[in-house]
């Protein structure tokens, strides 16, 4: 154990919980239409059509390209609720990484590196595999709505603002700061919800340049101008 490859194990054990979670959804997924929107959305994106405002055109290509797989034309409803599982999974995937990552800033006070990291891999993986059998998530990774990828979407961003948190600092850091953004407009394509994660990877800037909050300093009244800007948004 005194070679223990976290990054090997961190990689390994994320794919394992994408896998359980597709092979959980794939197992129970919807094997047509379901209730509320899911029959549009089957519809509009099989024939490339335009559903209800504000609109989901990502959602409906994405839809578009799965429904090429399906043998008959009643399999597309099957198939396209496929691809809320497969978004599900990857949400799952992605869950895990950010929780391995947060784990990692604090859980060093264990004096063993490898029970540290026995520790944040273990707790990931409960905590990935627990948020894979939630009822909410669960019924939403079964049908086609748009909720299974716009919470793939929030996933991925919180992801990739933990990664721009470990190289904020280095020459080329901000590359994850570009790609954030793109993910973000990528996000009208699917569901407004991607944009409840901008306010968490703000503070995340925030609370890596400045750590002392007080009033009524200048960082703090900073902190309340922030705040209120993106309450203004919603």
């Amino acid at each position: 154990m005194t070679n223990f490859n976290f990054n090997k194990w961190n990689t390994i054990l994320g794919w394992i919980t994408f896998a359980i979670a597709l092979t959980t959804y794939t197992l129970t997924v919807e094997p047509t239409m379901s209730f509320w929107d899911c029959g549009e959305y089957i519809a509009t994106a099989a024939k490339l059509e335009v559903g209800h405002p504000p609109g989901a055109p990502l959602f409906q290509m994405l839809g578009a390209f799965f429904s090429i797989f399906a043998i008959e034309q009643s399999q597309i409803g099957f198939i396209m609720n496929l691809m809320s599982g497969v978004a599900s999974a990857f949400t799952v995937l992605f869950m895990f990484w950010s929780i391995s990552i947060l784990l990692s800033k604090i859980s060093s006070s264990l004096k063993s590196k490898t029970d540290n990291y026995l520790t944040i891999l273990i707790s990931s993986f409960i905590a990935s595999l627990s948020f894979i059998f939630t009822d909410t998530f669960w019924f939403n990774a079964v049908e086609t709505e748009v909720y299974a990828m716009a919470t793939l979407i929030m996933s991925l961003l919180f992801y990739l603002g933990l990664r721009w948190e470990q190289e904020m600092h280095l020459p080329k850091g901000n590359r994850w700061l570009i790609l954030i953004s793109f993910v973000v407009g990528l996000s009208f394509g699917v569901h407004f919800m991607g944009l409840l994660t901008i306010p968490a990877i703000g503070l995340i800037y925030f609370f890596n340049n400045s750590m002392i909050i007080s009033f009524p300093s200048r960082v703090g009244m900073d902190f309340v101008l922030f705040f209120i800007c993106i309450i203004s948004n919603f």
